[in-house]
């Protein structure tokens, strides 16, 4: 008998299957061998038990609170799809029109300030270690003449940041988890999540694509993105953005007069949001605090991303008056310092030596400038979906254009364009049930990049 066959009744059948035949024979050659006449014994496979790995676990409980949030933050979610997109397609040339991210340099009258202020830390005399908590005095004086010059706020009222989106965090610890919200539908996401993080909300109703206990305020074209304020339930805290981001809507002085005291009325605070205050064309307010009795009722976040592309430098700030009080008296300023001494130690030195290079007369012009680029694309983004027979809202005083799609998924739109176009976008309803129906495009990008989005748009859509 051969060693096969030898084997083969040696060999129970149920192990047959991990032994097989071409493990012993090579199939393109016979090999004959010889063997002794003994008998060979019963070879039995006994099973090893599989030990069970268990990971170890504390005993704290994960907060219930980061637990309600849906799915991943919007724009790390977009950058994951646009990932999975390259590795389909590696050889496409995607384009990014979706975060807001900005890609012109930064000006080099500001960046040769950074440079100065990096290499003076290599000497004795320019050396500085932790600062002002609250941002060097020559930055919040240059921020306080610069934007807020005649409006009665003094730069004592002024926290310079690492951003903006940093101090909508840092205002929800100070507001704490007892208090009510509302903000604009379609909003940026971060308004929505930090609330869901702090407690402020119940769980997420799958149905209406809401939270319980926010009220959205509907911002649509056919409100002119300005809510009805009659039909706004009284909350504690307002979340206010304008020029709006996604929308790209800016709310005129008539309107912002209404909110300030819609606020007022209700005995509610007004957080209000102008990172796109620089892209305003036309004559309405670029502060909240342009609108008389402001002070008593809202503060004000802003930022230097959008302005200098500051994305990655990183520095903003936050206005909070003297007179905005809570309902003890105490003021909301106050609290605010507190909360920044516990949890933050000031904006990079280096940050805010660009800061300031970009508030002197030379870096306000070659913002202007930046500004006046991205303009440019919106105006380009804008005539394409036009010429498409598209309805198209926003680009006029933000840098985000804001397509209608109506009786289709945003996701479904967004997923569409990059399939067939490789270009990135946003879908609308990321930011809010009210954005469904709706893609935001960006106007950051380089020109070539814009105009060859825009020769695909029309290839698709034509």
């Amino acid at each position: 008998m051969s060693l096969q066959g030898q084997l083969s009744a040696s060999i129970s059948s149920s192990s047959s299957a991990f032994l097989a035949p071409s493990v012993f024979i090579n199939s393109s050659r016979a090999v004959n061998v010889s063997v002794p006449s003994k008998r060979l014994g019963v070879c039995r496979c006994v099973a090893t038990p599989t030990e069970e790995v268990t990971a170890y676990k504390t005993t704290v409980s994960r907060n219930a609170n980061i637990a309600k949030l849906q799915a991943g933050y919007l724009f790390p979610e977009i950058a994951r799809r646009r990932a999975a997109h390259l590795v389909k397609y590696p050889d496409a040339k995607v384009i990014s029109l979706g975060i807001g991210d900005t890609t012109e340099p930064i000006p080099e009258v500001i960046t040769s300030a950074m440079a100065q202020r990096s290499y003076a830390l290599s000497t004795v005399e320019g050396y500085s270690g932790y600062g002002a908590e609250q941002g060097e005095r020559p930055v919040r004086a240059a921020i306080a003449s610069t934007f807020y010059k005649d409006l009665g706020i003094e730069e004592d009222d002024i926290f310079v940041s690492d951003g903006a989106k940093c101090d909508i965090s840092r205002l929800q610890v100070v507001f704490g988890s007892d208090v009510t919200v509302a903000v604009q539908d379609p909003s940026y996401p971060a308004y929505v999540d930090s609330s869901v993080i702090l407690g402020q909300t119940g769980l997420y109703q799958k149905d209406i694509q809401k939270y319980a206990n926010i009220e959205y305020m509907k911002c649509s074209p056919e409100n002119g993105f300005f809510p009805d304020l009659s039909t706004v339930a009284r909350t504690d805290i307002i979340f206010f953005c304008s020029p709006n981001n996604p929308t790209g809507s800016a709310a005129t002085r008539e309107q912002l007069t209404q909110l300030v005291q819609f606020a007022k009325d209700n005995g509610s605070i007004i957080v209000y949001d102008s990172a796109y205050a620089m892209y305003m064309s036309d004559d309405n307010p670029r502060s909240i605090f342009e609108i008389p009795g402001a002070k008593e009722v809202a503060l004000e976040t802003a930022s230097f991303s959008k302005y200098a592309g500051f994305t990655g430098v990183r520095l903003g700030w936050t206005v909070i008056p003297k007179q905005l009080l809570f309902s003890d008296g105490f003021p909301v300023a106050k609290d605010f310092n507190r909360i920044v001494c516990t949890c933050f130690n000031g904006a990079s030195n280096i940050s805010q030596a660009g800061g300031l290079a970009c508030l002197s007369p030379e870096g306000l012009k070659a913002m202007h400038e930046v500004i006046g680029f991205y303009k440019e694309n919106t105006q380009i983004i804008m005539e394409t979906f036009n010429s498409l027979g598209f309805k198209v809202y926003g680009g006029t005083n933000a840098p985000y254009v804001w397509v209608h799609f109506p009786g289709q998924s945003s996701w479904d739109v967004f997923a569409e364009i990059l399939e067939k176009t490789h270009v990135v976008t946003t879908p609308g309803s990321g930011f809010g049930p009210g954005g469904e129906g709706f893609i935001r495009v960006s106007a950051f990008g380089h020109r070539e990049n814009v105009l060859e989005a825009c020769r695909r748009f029309k290839q698709l859509y034509k």
